[in-house]
């Protein structure tokens, strides 16, 4: 049984306004052990004395795509296999630096890539994927352009593509085979599109998704084998639509209203905003190969986004913690917090990449605090978050320490 011992921490509790200084933190194997105000008489195999530095819980990104190498998605579908997951391991190991020990996959990533993680096969957060999300014909998954035919079985929907984010099912015995399939195949969750988007070619951002009998047989399908389905949804509409028939997280959500927030705090739906994504398609998307007919939809819901956090906010709605880049734009990972903290405070924003992605997960009391019997999963960070949110930006320049499970990722201290 190995063993660390943290010394003289300044702990980083989501529930507490302040850090709790003069704490210490003892790991054995992937578990946290004990935790107290006092020094710990324990002897361990390694033992850290962190002189007053920040000793928090592992980040959790709600929304990521792992499998995203591209911001051009209809073109990534076409690349090899092999170089898709090769590069998709490079975007990995760029969110532990980061400090995000967990992510949930939010379209794209399947069981084989969570279990070269753990396996040790290569680094990364913990994943819970989603396999191939869920689009309607012509719907944010469909990635085939405007066309005078289509073609019988496009790449989006025969599910051998892994550059593909998305598969294309319709009809209510469709969508129940095509969920029962990715739950066989090893989904954690299951994804929808529940409205447009910006990355996709044809749907308007305020187009529905699928109809309220599609929605319903799918989230039958993932409550039979005891998990839930997160939606893609911008409008209003497309978002009460979803939380009636049973939806458990709501992405984006950018043109949310307050009486469809109520409904979803009414319900206990959870809202992943992915604000940073909007920064970096206005900014950068163009430059990386984002198609113009999506660049031209960014406007529709990026400063509505913004706006988004305070409806949410107001109607007691929780939020997780999402990112939602795509290709060279997720080095921008961290960004959300600076976005978010501008308008909700820092401690808001950190309990929702910790405490509130643990409850999204299922895993309260394993991830999102720092308590015995939780998953050892460790940042150590030059700075108070709480009170300059800056040193959790970034590429984890500011974060020498990175556990997950017991296991060191990243560690630049002295030893």
């Amino acid at each position: 049984m190995s063993s660390i011992l943290f010394k003289n921490a300044a702990l980083l509790d989501p529930l507490e306004p302040e850090l709790r200084e003069g704490h210490h933190v003892l790991v054995e194997d992937n578990l946290i052990k004990e935790v107290a105000d006092r020094p710990l008489q324990a002897s361990a195999d390694r033992t850290i004395d962190l002189k007053g530095r920040t000793l928090m819980p592992g980040l959790i990104d709600l929304h990521v795509h792992a499998i995203a190498v591209e911001l051009n998605l209809a073109q990534q579908v076409h690349m090899p296999n092999v170089l898709v997951t090769l590069r998709s391991t490079l975007l990995l190991r760029g969110m532990l630096r980061r400090g995000f020990t967990t992510v949930r996959d939010a379209g794209g990533a399947g069981h084989a890539l969570k279990q070269a993680i753990d396996t040790g096969l290569t680094d990364g957060p913990r994943l819970f994927v989603s396999g191939r999300a869920l689009s309607q014909t012509g719907g944010h998954g469909d990635m085939r352009a405007r066309s005078d035919y289509l073609i019988d079985n496009p790449p989006c929907a025969c599910c051998v593509r892994v550059g593909a984010l998305a598969r294309v099912a319709d009809g209510v015995d469709g969508v129940r085979k095509a969920a029962r399939e990715e739950l066989l195949m090893g989904a954690d969750q299951i994804k929808i599109m529940a409205s447009g988007g910006v990355a996709s070619p044809t749907d308007p951002v305020g187009a529905w998704g699928y109809s309220e009998d599609e929605i319903r047989a799918i989230v039958e399908e993932a409550r039979a084998r005891q998990t839930y389905v997160l939606a893609h949804a911008y409008t209003a509409e497309a978002i009460s639509r979803a939380v009636r028939c049973g939806v458990r997280t709501i992405e984006h959500g950018n043109l949310v209203d307050l009486p469809t927030a109520r409904l979803m705090a009414e319900r206990g739906v959870y809202a992943v905003p992915t604000l940073v994504t909007y920064e970096a398609l206005a900014s950068e998307g163009a430059q990386y190969g984002l198609p113009a007919e999506s660049v031209a939809k960014i406007a529709d819901v990026r400063d509505a986004g913004l706006r988004s956090l305070k409806i949410f906010q107001q109607a007691g709605v929780k939020m997780g913690f999402g990112s939602d880049l795509l290709g060279p734009s997720q080095r921008l990972q961290s960004e959300e917090f600076r976005i978010r903290a501008n308008i909700l405070g820092a401690r808001e924003v950190i309990a929702s990449a910790t405490m509130i992605g643990a409850e999204v997960l299922g895993m309260q009391g394993r991830l999102g605090r720092i308590v015995p019997g939780a998953w050892a999963d460790l940042l150590v960070v030059e700075g108070n978050p709480l009170r300059d949110i800056s040193c959790l930006l970034g590429q984890g320049e500011h974060i020498p320490l990175v556990m997950k499970a017991g296991r060191m990722q990243v560690d630049r201290l002295n030893p």
